[in-house]
């Protein structure tokens, strides 16, 4: 009946349609209609749930995260060089060099900016009154 490719594309198509409409349907005739009390409130493992779901994130978390995905993602760009190193010759050794030192220069400078300190400003401040000259911390005397 079909021939070409785009035959049994459109019949798949359809099938799928088919299946995905008799599902609904099925689901719907045959679903229990029973209203209760807490029917439509949230549920969570049991818990009520207590005070609002909406609450601050501190941005040092954002940009934790915005950093994995951008070192991961080139991750990606390192494993698609492994597999096809033999082909890349030299040339594609010398781009990949350059690329990996791009990523060490970036994690450098994000390091250097403290970008990637999770410290308050009280806990920056308790470390400096910590540090002695030269960097050397200075130990906590406890009395007794």
């Amino acid at each position: 009946m079909f021939q070409g490719g785009l035959g049994s594309l459109l019949l798949y198509v359809a099938l799928v349609l088919v299946v995905i409409v008799a599902m609904l349907g099925i689901s719907f005739f045959l679903g229990q209609r029973i209203n209760r009390k807490y029917k439509h409130t949230p549920f969570e493992s049991g818990v009520i749930s207590v005070g609002s779901a909406h609450f601050r994130i501190s941005v040092p978390f954002y940009l934790t995260a915005i950093f994995f995905i951008i070192f991961d993602l080139e991750v990606v760009f390192l494993f698609a060089w492994a597999v096809a190193v033999r082909e890349a010759g030299w040339p594609g050794f010398i781009e990949i060099t350059v690329f990996i030192a791009i990523l060490v220069a970036a994690l450098f400078y994000l390091w250097r900016i403290g970008a990637l300190d999770w410290r308050t400003e009280t806990q920056k401040h308790q470390l400096t009154l910590l540090k002695g000259p030269g960097g050397v911390v200075k130990k906590k005397e406890f009395k007794l």
